[in-house]
């Protein structure tokens, strides 16, 4: 079962991230480098590259190397986390702003809220949970931050912003500094819940 739930998300995961692209692609009206530029500007699109890469090293069987620190349970909760945030914001933020249609909702669904939920059905049925700690959050914490980073530099510069609450043009810069700070605060929540529900996961294993 569990081989067959990895191959499932490594076909999703590949599939919803291309088929954005492709969508992202046939739908732009700026340049073709401009286009692929923002495309990797989501947070959404970058997340869901981490869960295929993260499903496609265990259908393939990587043991070695590298792998065996992507593959631990400490990494996957952090990548846990991150789709969990995707899906939560989108839900509650985002999915108002548009009404996607045919292929673009299904991949819309896809990103932000089917992927999201298996990765966290997967998290609860299969990986070992012993090695959790809260202290690791400090590191989960950096991928999040590095991103708000780049994309209130490259919106500084290039005036496009992925998201609306990161938007200095529209909200200005206190605001988003302000929403930025929620929006770690939630990660470091989301975080803890996932450590706190692993060892409790663990102890009753």
């Amino acid at each position: 079962m569990q081989r067959t739930y990895v191959m499932l998300m490594t076909i999703l995961g590949w599939f919803s991230v291309v088929a954005q692209l492709y969508l992202m692609v046939d739908n732009s009206v700026i340049a073709l480098d401009e286009t692929i530029i923002r495309f990797f500007t989501f947070f959404t699109i970058l997340t869901n590259i981490l869960v295929a890469l993260y499903f496609t090293s265990l259908w393939i069987g990587i043991k070695q190397g590298g792998s065996k620190r992507f593959n631990s349970p400490g990494t996957f909760t952090a990548i846990t986390t991150y789709i969990t945030v995707v899906g939560i914001t989108y839900q509650i933020l985002l999915r108002h702003t548009w009404q996607p249609t045919g292929l673009q909702m299904i991949v819309d669904e896809l990103l932000h809220t089917i992927i999201p939920l298996l990765v966290i059905i997967y998290w609860l049925m299969f990986p070992n949970k012993s090695q959790l700690k809260y202290k690791q959050i400090i590191n989960w914490l950096i991928y999040p931050l590095v991103y708000l980073m780049v994309v209130l530099i490259r919106g500084e510069a290039s005036g496009y912003y992925p998201y609306p609450f990161v938007d200095v043009a529209k909200l200005g810069f206190q605001k988003v500094i302000s929403n930025s700070v929620l929006l770690v605060m939630f990660f470091h929540f989301i975080s803890a819940f996932f450590v706190w529900m692993g060892n409790r996961l663990q102890k009753k294993g």
